[in-house]
């Protein structure tokens, strides 16, 4: 195994190399290198590390539940009552389409068209398609993918064509994090692509109700951000007997080290806090029939990313069956990433041969497109309903709890460290075989580059003249903007003389910032592709040079940490964790992690104020605050009976 020191050293080197380059900032190749050799580390994990069917299965409800998670649906949802809505009806000669709406959750209006054949007989199999990013505005995204439902209605089947959430004809927002500067998404654990999949859950319970729907025989298959749709449903509903992605699913390689995640918005990735390998998504869909769809020049899905899958999946469908190829197998049509003529023939004949035995050829003849705005569900802007939730579902979609305070003093030590855990276990991944910053390059003066893991470099000054027998250890934790090399005017009050300190600049700030570009904002997102963000780095960077100082120091003097804004609750996290930590200072922190700092899922469980006081006993100091945002903070150190502990001023 290579070293974490080696591993560094590398990044110093590709830091040099940029400088000489002179056309990045020195953090873009770090944080490149360090998400590529997180990826890395994250691609053996296929499969939770099964190597037979059996221990798939066994595995496989842990994982179904743990995937459910990260799209912001565990617990499920209430499937509360749909009150599905015909608006209109379209005849042609041999198929009909139905205008129709319905809510998956009160005011979560779907939009969408429903064909079928002028004449049914009996139960018919039903396709469930999913649209990829097609703006035809009011009409709604379904209007461009109407080929497929036609096909499907000519050919014996029920399909319903869905719009997406912000391409829909009541839009909602699938770039909050990718250009609207929503990070609070990731601190509630909130992707789009979890509205979508819960979006396709109720539509499959709508097609069930469907008189003339075989609910044994239900397929889902999409393109582009429906192909990704159409992956969260099959793998989260057991009812989907097919399901046919189309150019809509990479694996983790692609998205982080190839940087692939730059040309999708968030509907395409869930938040990957458990650190799961891409394509055990898709294995969730096993043994039930699976053909993966794409061009061979699509740069968004490129080819070796398809490779990859293939060879994982095949190995996984073989444990099941040797006749790997009668339950799951890959199309590649020659183009880029379009919507072609090929690739929908061999959609129709996988679907036609699994849910009606027809392994015939199909072909498509073409069909005079119905205008736009004749399949609108909702006619006129007028119409649309006003009870609509869809612009701000991010706000409401997933479950947000704050802790009750424990009434009894006697309770507080049990209820703190349940808390604790859960918060360590949802929220943090702490580097594998983590233990104190190491010192790689000390440079003129005071100044070190640390390594806290695998890759990652930060810097530390120390403030000069330090006492012979300092009395206390200050780290003090800055934000990215402020210089790394002088101690800010906010903490030279804070200071004594007989104080020993230490200013860190953590991950992304001073010499190591990467350059910002809004859109794609690269780096915090695939930070929580490979299962945290650049903040809960930031807490495990102060976490170890704490455990360096003190280890370090020949008194063995433990560390007390302060910091502003956002830096002081980052600083505030790693005290809950790190023993080495003594007492916490903070001045003008965040009151809440809709501000910042972000951690993945972190809104799920507490806030800031919870967290602060979840450091009681330890001594705690806020300064600049305002009381009444702290007040949660207050009632915990008085139920820890430690009040004196905390001051506020």
């Amino acid at each position: 195994m290579i070293s974490r020191t080696v591993l560094a050293l590398v990044g110093l080197q590709l830091l040099a190399a940029s400088a000489s380059w002179g056309q990045t900032a020195p953090g873009d190749e770090l944080f490149h290198h360090y998400l590529s050799l997180q990826t890395a580390r994250i691609s053996q994990r296929f499969l939770d590390g099964a190597t037979s069917w059996e221990e798939w299965t066994a595995r496989r409800p842990r994982l179904h539940r743990q995937y459910l998670e990260m799209l912001g649906l565990w617990p499920l949802p209430e499937k509360t009552p749909l009150h599905a809505t015909v608006t209109g009806i379209l005849e042609r000669d041999d198929f009909v389409v139905e205008k129709l709406h319905f809510q998956t959750r009160p005011g979560l209006y779907v939009t969408g068209n429903l064909y079928r054949p002028r004449q049914v007989e009996g139960k018919l199999p039903a396709v469930l398609y999913l649209c990829g990013h097609s703006n035809k505005g009011r009409d709604g995204n379904k209007t461009a993918y109407q080929q497929h439902g036609i096909w499907f209605a000519r050919n014996g089947y029920v399909c319903l064509i869905l719009d997406t959430l912000q391409l829909g004809e009541i839009p909602g927002v699938h770039h909050g994090t990718y250009r609207e500067g929503r990070w609070w998404w990731q601190a509630v654990g909130y992707t789009p692509a979890g509205v979508e999949c819960w979006n396709g859950i109720r539509a499959l319970d709508y097609l069930e109700s469907r008189p003339e729907v075989d609910p044994e025989r239900l397929a889902v298959t999409g393109r582009s951000g429906g192909g990704a749709a159409t992956v969260w449903i099959s793998a989260a509903d057991e009812r989907v007997k097919v399901a046919v992605p189309v150019s809509g699913h990479s694996d983790l390689e692609c998205y982080v080290a190839d940087k692939v995640i730059n040309g999708h918005c968030d509907c395409m990735f869930l938040v990957n806090k458990y650190g799961w390998e891409w394509t055990t998504i898709l294995a969730l869909i096993a043994p039930r029939p699976l053909l993966f769809l794409n061009s061979g020049h699509d740069t968004i899905f490129p080819m070796d990313g398809n490779d990859r899958i293939r060879a994982r999946l095949e190995r996984l469908y073989a444990m099941y069956d040797k006749d790997v190829a009668k339950r799951f197998d890959v199309g590649v049509v020659p183009g880029g990433h379009v919507d072609g003529v090929e690739l929908r023939l061999m959609a129709y004949r996988w679907i036609n041969r699994h849910l009606k035995n027809d392994n015939r050829e199909v072909s498509e003849p073409p069909v005079p497109p119905i205008p736009g705005p004749d399949l609108r569900v909702f006619p006129e802007d007028q119409d649309l309903p006003k009870d609509a939730v869809n612009g701000r579902v991010d706000e409401v979609f997933v479950p947000l709890h704050r802790p009750e305070i424990p009434k009894s003093g006697n309770e507080f030590r049990t209820w703190r460290e349940k808390l604790l855990d859960l918060v360590e276990e949802k929220v943090f991944s702490w580097p594998e075989g983590a233990r104190a910053a190491e010192v790689l390059r000390a440079n003129t003066g005071n100044r070190v580059v640390l390594t806290t893991e695998p890759g990652m470099l930060v810097t530390a000054t120390r403030i000069v003249p330090r006492p012979e027998k300092p009395k206390r250890q200050w780290l003090i934790v800055l934000n990215p903007d402020e210089a790394e090399d002088q101690l800010p005017e906010w903490a030279k009050s804070l200071i004594g003389k007989d104080d020993a300190a230490v200013i860190l600049s953590p991950r992304g700030g001073g010499s190591f910032r990467w350059t910002p570009k809004s859109p794609p904002n690269y780096v915090e997102r695939a930070h929580a592709l490979v299962g945290t963000t650049v903040d809960a780095g930031r807490v495990w960077d102060v976490r170890a040079v704490a455990r360096w100082l003190h280890e370090n120091d020949e008194d063995s003097l433990r560390v007390q940490v302060a910091g502003r804004g956002q830096a002081g609750v980052v600083a505030a996290y790693a005290a809950l964790f790190e023993p080495a930590i003594e007492a916490v200072t903070l001045v003008e922190p965040t009151s809440s992690h809709r501000q910042g700092p972000i951690f993945l899922n972190v809104l799920r469980y507490l806030d800031v104020p919870d967290a602060l006081g979840l450091l009681a006993p330890m001594p705690l100091e806020i300064i600049g605050a305002d009381a009444n945002a702290f007040r949660q903070t207050v009632e915990i150190y008085r139920a820890a009976g430690v009040s004196d502990h905390l001051r506020m001023r």
